[in-house]
């Protein structure tokens, strides 16, 4: 029955946005859910605030908070996940479309029948070539890179495949710009906090089943444990996220943390426990906090990655932020060598950002160029 409400909600919005006259949506922001907001959150306040140009922001999650959002030039539509998402993209009708969704054209979503120019904004710092699936990007007008090695990846990707050359801009990365702006006083304690924060997939901590050693290790020890897990996981894997939940729910140094819009367990825990996620570089990029690595197998989405010879970032990046863990070394041992390691706070942004502190007014000027190329060409 919710289902249905819900599904009635999105019929009922998708005709709304499509009743809009044309200039009250001049640009559309898609977000797949709350958990993605923290990417956008930036990016729609700038546009508002330094333009009059209308906004409307569009979610496939009833919880997201950018539907929360009031302002004279936004207008906010819930169209969940299904056949009216579908028909939604393919029917767009809009000047501009920012998402940070990956394969556009390749599944459900398709690119609209009408002219729209598409932008991509990075919600994660990792490689494109070998993270996310062939082609993920291959569909999209303009490309926001938000370090160098995004640029040199999208380049190897084209000319290796000889696709068409795509307006690529030097964006940065709004996430880290967040982290660095926000002031949380950690919580002193004679414990140490441990945050565990996954990437997802088969061989992931959560899915491999590692999660239940770390935490009982870590537990053992009198450490206090945040489990954080990926919102893929949260998502695809709800049976092992409500096993993990109870088997440790008593445990008053244990916190299963599913909301990823809260930010105040990574200014608190001392050093993070991870695999492949991204959300490692953005730890110790921003906060300056190093990371235990759990040495499990490579997170490849791309049967094609070796066609691309740039070493991914996720690989590169590793013994510069942390330790990587066999899991035969004691726990405690690992702790005391990452506690030891020092975060090169300046030469990891220049490195693998761009645009340090200003990646969301930077965006203003790839509105303006978009806009200049469109008057032109109409």
């Amino acid at each position: 029955m919710i289902k249905f409400l819900y599904e009635l909600i999105a019929l009922i919005n998708l005709v709304k946005f499509n009743n809009l006259p044309n200039n009250q949506r001049k640009i559309t922001i898609y977000s797949e859910g709350k958990n993605y907001w923290p990417h956008l959150e930036g990016l729609l306040n700038v546009i508002l605030k330094f333009t009059n140009k209308t906004v409307c922001y569009v979610s496939s999650s009833r919880d997201d908070p950018g539907l929360l959002i009031k302002h004279k030039n936004l207008t906010c539509f819930f169209i969940a996940e299904s056949f009216v998402r579908d028909y939604f993209f393919q029917n767009l009708d809009t000047d501009i479309m920012i998402m940070t969704m990956p394969d556009l054209q390749n599944y459900q979503v398709k690119r609209s029948i009408k002219k729209v120019h598409y932008i991509y904004v990075q919600h994660s710092l990792v490689s494109l070539h070998a993270v996310y699936r062939h082609g993920a990007f291959d569909h999209y007008d303009t490309i926001c890179a938000a370090g160098p090695h995004h640029i040199r990846e999208i380049r190897a990707i084209e000319k290796k495949y000889k696709l068409p050359r795509k307006n690529i801009f030097k964006l940065g990365y709004s996430r880290i710009d967040n982290l660095l702006k926000k002031n949380f006083s950690s919580i002193v304690g004679a414990s140490k906090k441990v945050l565990i924060a996954p990437s997802w997939g088969p061989d992931s901590i959560i899915e491999s089943g590692l999660s239940h050693k770390l935490i009982d290790e870590f537990l053992s020890l009198k450490y206090k444990i945040i489990l954080r897990p990926h919102p893929q996981t949260i998502k695809f894997n709800k049976k092992e996220i409500a096993y993990i939940s109870k088997k440790y729910r008593n445990n008053p140094l244990f916190l299963m943390e599913n909301d990823l819009t809260d930010d105040k367990s990574l200014y608190e825990s001392d050093i993070m426990v991870s695999d492949w996620s991204g959300a490692a570089i953005e730890f110790a990029i921003a906060l300056q906090k190093p990371v235990i690595f759990c040495d499990v197998p490579r997170k490849i989405n791309n049967i094609k990655h070796q066609d691309i010879f740039e070493e991914p970032i996720e690989v590169s990046i590793r013994k510069l932020i942390g330790v990587i863990w066999d899991g035969k070394v004691p726990i405690n041992n690992i702790v005391s060598l990452c506690l030891k390691k020092k975060i090169h706070f300046k030469q990891l942004n220049e490195m693998f950002c761009f645009n340090l502190g200003d990646s969301d007014k930077q965006f203003l000027k790839l509105l303006n160029e978009i806009y200049s190329k469109l008057e032109k060409s109409s």
